[in-house]
């Protein structure tokens, strides 16, 4: 089953099928933006809900969020002021050190981020620190690996929000770290390929501290009416740039106060 790249004023429906297939199919669409019927960032999260409950439909399960957007620099780029956000379902999941099978992604990057594990629900309608803080059971390290169903990353804020944010695929460090054991905005990161650094920043990177990120977050979700609940991994965003991820790579993340997350890709 196929649908036409080049359909013209695409329906939410529409344009959640033409992602779903061209993640099926390993083959990428042209750029929604110009195709959307009213192009809106609502309409390019009403493509990312149906594509959400179609996945809790099949059986997925939802584990959590994964904020994008956090560089100013990035917002400046697309146009926008603020973060956006996707699901993470339990099948995106990747275990420290192991190895993404050749084609499973279609374009994949890869980028160093603080992963959040709740303790606690949030669903109030206006958080702040404090709240995170209590309802942070702990930090672990953690690779996203963005992926993008549009041909040749040519994307603007409705594309990536339309595709879940652009998510891919995410790996966990597997020692857990204690928000107060951890410098949230001076911590050093660094991201090796093959053993050359491909990435440096720390946690300023993101929106001047990862917290701003989750506070940001766990007030969206409770208007979206998905507020984050207990269990739930939030990757609050990238320490330092994304870098193009091809096969036969290994790539190993340290943060500071941390430790150290990895993955190949085969």
């Amino acid at each position: 089953m196929t649908l036409d790249n080049q359909l013209s004023s695409l329906t939410v429906a529409d344009a959640a099928l033409a992602l779903r297939l061209a993640a099926e199919q390993g083959q990428p669409v042209a750029a929604l933006r110009d195709r959307l019927q009213n192009v809106s960032a609502d309409t390019a999260y009403a493509v990312q809900e149906a594509n959400t409950r179609f996945a809790l439909e099949q059986g997925r399960r939802l584990v959590g969020r994964k904020i994008g957007l956090t560089s100013l620099a990035v917002q400046a780029q697309l146009g926008v002021d603020q973060p956006d956000f996707g699901m993470l379902f339990d099948d995106m999941h990747v275990g420290d050190g192991d190895a993404i099978a050749a084609g499973r992604l279609i374009q994949p990057k890869a980028e160093a981020e603080i992963a959040l594990v709740l303790g606690r629900d949030l669903t109030r309608e206006h958080h702040n620190y404090a709240d995170l803080i209590n309802a942070t059971e702990y930090c672990l390290p953690a690779i996203e690996v963005v992926d993008s169903r549009i041909a040749n990353w040519d994307i603007r804020f409705v594309d990536t929000v339309a595709d879940n944010a652009s998510s891919g695929l995410f790996v966990l460090g597997s020692r857990p770290v204690l928000l107060r054991d951890i410098d949230l905005t001076d911590c050093a990161m660094e991201m090796e390929c093959d053993g050359e650094v491909v990435s440096r920043g720390n946690g300023r990177a993101c929106l001047g501290n990862p917290m701003n990120a989750a506070v940001w977050l766990a007030n969206t979700m409770v208007r979206c009416g998905r507020p984050l609940q207990a269990g739930d991994i939030v990757l609050t965003g990238a320490l330092g740039p994304m870098a193009v991820a091809k096969s036969g790579q290994h790539f190993n993340v340290k943060i500071a106060g941390m430790g150290p997350v990895s993955v190949r890709f085969e």
